[in-house]
């Protein structure tokens, strides 16, 4: 009996050190694409937009969580913690730049959303939770629920950036009622959660006072998040089921970036993960690049510079090389959440809630 038990521990001691073993070179994976991604902030600093930015800065604030929180010690973890610390070195210095040269390029804009250009404003998830299969809308709505422009200035009544020194945490009616509206797809569904999330990092409290519909009683931000995340969980898995297009790759992405971040863990699935790292640009650094295109938006450039103020969606932007600055953002920032997760898979005390 007790040779048994001896077997069995010697069993479940190799399939510890085998789930371990994989475990850390999926982490290898995550850390080495995303120093190819440094690489590629590193390069296209002066071009890359405030969108792209932001998913750079979402990162950093998962990395520096990663350092802080690392949960092992041994030679392995601990050598993997050590690269992460010096990729959060190279990321300040091009931040650094970039953010100099989104004042430089759109001085307006730069200003409306300042406060999203610091690390430190994103918050990272401290527990999980899933999404629900009955809060699934049980049709949508065949065209977006919002345009850019009044997206734009939800957000900076949020912010506070809405005039010089104005007053944060501002909700109207014509934004409640976009971002509470219920069968909204695509981008309009993740702009809806985004609104949600930048509210509580700013600190906002209280988003839903002034709706006075009895439909909405008891609904509270976290009920909407979690109704939001449980679509877009729909979304991703029917996007993934009828196989990732050009035209589905960023929004897939974005949903596992902003609803992770949210906290909602079963957004990190391996086969997931797989496919993001397979979509980078070896050479680049970059993801969602089109060489075929690179001299149509190098002319599309300089019609842009003729036109001044022709203004091109943010989440469109392709780059010279012929990257998207949206792409990118949007896969390194959810590649950061899969590192975190992971971390948070070994520490025991941060297990996600059943």
């Amino acid at each position: 009996m007790q040779a048994a038990g001896h077997q069995l521990a010697a069993v479940l001691a190799l399939f510890a050190a085998v789930c371990g073993g994989s475990q850390a070179e999926v982490i290898d994976d995550i850390l080495g694409s995303l120093s190819r991604g440094a690489a590629f902030l590193e390069s296209q600093h002066e071009h890359i937009n405030l969108d792209g930015v932001v998913g750079f800065l979402m990162l950093q604030a998962e990395l520096k969580e990663a350092v802080r929180t690392w949960p092992h010690s041994d030679p392995v973890s601990w050598a993997q913690r050590t690269s992460t610390v010096v990729l959060v070195k190279r990321l300040d210095r091009s931040f650094e730049k970039a953010v100099t040269a989104l004042q430089q390029n759109d001085p307006k804009y730069y200003r409306e959303f300042e406060p999203l250009l610091s690390s430190s404003f994103y918050l990272i998830p401290q527990e999980w939770q899933s999404t629900d299969t009955s809060l699934v809308y049980s049709s949508i709505l065949s065209t977006e629920c919002y345009d850019e422009q009044l997206s734009d200035k939800c957000l900076t009544l949020l912010l506070g950036t809405w005039k010089m020194n104005g007053t944060p945490c501002i909700v109207t009616k014509p934004c409640r009622d976009t971002m509470t509206r219920f069968g909204c797809p695509h981008y309009s569904l993740s702009h809806q959660l985004l609104y949600f999330m930048i509210g509580k990092m700013r600190g906002c409290t209280n988003l839903l006072k002034g709706d006075t519909r009895e439909s909405r009683a008891n609904m509270t931000e976290g009920r909407y998040q979690n109704i939001y995340c449980s679509n877009m969980m729909k979304a991703n898995q029917d996007i993934f089921r009828d196989g990732i297009t050009e035209q589905t790759v960023d929004i897939f992405i974005e949903n596992i970036l902003i609803c992770g971040l949210s906290g909602f863990s079963d957004f990190y699935k391996a086969d997931w993960l797989q496919h993001i790292l397979r979509l980078q640009d070896e050479e680049a650094g970059c993801f969602g690049r089109d060489k075929s295109i690179m001299s149509q938006i190098i002319g599309d450039e300089l019609l842009e510079q003729l036109q001044p103020h022709r203004r091109v969606k943010r989440r469109e932007k392709i780059l010279p090389d012929g990257c998207s600055s949206h792409m990118t953002a949007v896969a390194v920032g959810a590649l950061g959440g899969y590192l975190n997760y992971y971390l948070a898979e070994q520490d025991i005390t941060k297990r996600p809630i059943s």
